[in-house]
């Protein structure tokens, strides 16, 4: 399945039906080494495997769990996408902690451009506030969307293990930010672009987490 594909099963309805069992055979030809993608060690804490990139198009398969080594944040979880995102939950519990921007001197605006093995975190001169404002929680089998721009935190309740398939349509005039500490300047921060041996062991992961939710 592609984005357009992935997307016209969410709109219909039909995704608990169809995107597990998708998302399952992905999972496990990266996991026997059929299908080579590149997991990277995401700075927000979770595993991404990039299914598809297609002009301003993309699907990942995002994983979270405590039996894997992840990377953390130079700046903080408080972040906003350049795109729009569209979310599936395969299995766990995704919650989304909402907010807005208002005037405050606790946190610096950083725009974070990514490059490869590394991201480039240009600290701006915005010094603002921030007021978490909603709690959204999502379970396996249900879809949830963010719009470009949209200040937000994500927290994986429970046991710590979940996955998502992650559908973004990038907005060429936006970019990626992050909230941080006032003081903290302009930096960069490596992505760990995994190796065979690592990417498969999270789709072996994560295909044992979706056998435990679906049978198909």
């Amino acid at each position: 399945m592609r984005y357009s594909d992935l997307q016209n099963e969410i709109d219909r309805g039909t995704a608990v039906s169809t995107i597990p069992a998708w998302a399952g055979s992905v999972l496990r030809a990266v996991a026997d080494g059929t299908l080579r993608i590149t997991a990277v060690r995401h700075p927000l804490g979770f595993f991404c495997l990039p299914v598809e990139r297609s002009g301003e198009l993309g699907v990942c398969l995002h994983l979270w769990s405590p039996q894997l080594t992840t990377s953390g944040s130079s700046t903080s979880q408080i972040h906003c996408h350049s795109w729009d995102l569209l979310s599936f939950v395969l299995y766990g519990q995704v919650s989304n902690v909402l907010g807005r921007i208002e005037d405050g001197t606790m946190h610096r605006i950083f725009e974070v451009t990514s490059l490869g093995d590394h991201d480039a975190i240009r600290a701006t001169d915005r010094i603002v506030g921030y007021r978490p404002e909603r709690l959204d929680r999502y379970g396996a089998g249900e879809t949830y969307s963010l719009p470009v721009g949209a200040f937000h935190s994500t927290v994986i309740e429970g046991s710590g293990e979940a996955a998502t398939v992650a559908l973004g349509r990038m907005i060429r005039s936006r970019s990626d930010l992050s909230l941080g500490p006032p003081e903290v300047r302009s930096h960069t921060q490596r992505r760990h672009l995994c190796g065979d041996a690592e990417s498969a062991r999270a789709a072996t992961v994560a295909t044992a987490g979706l056998a435990a939710q679906y049978t198909y």
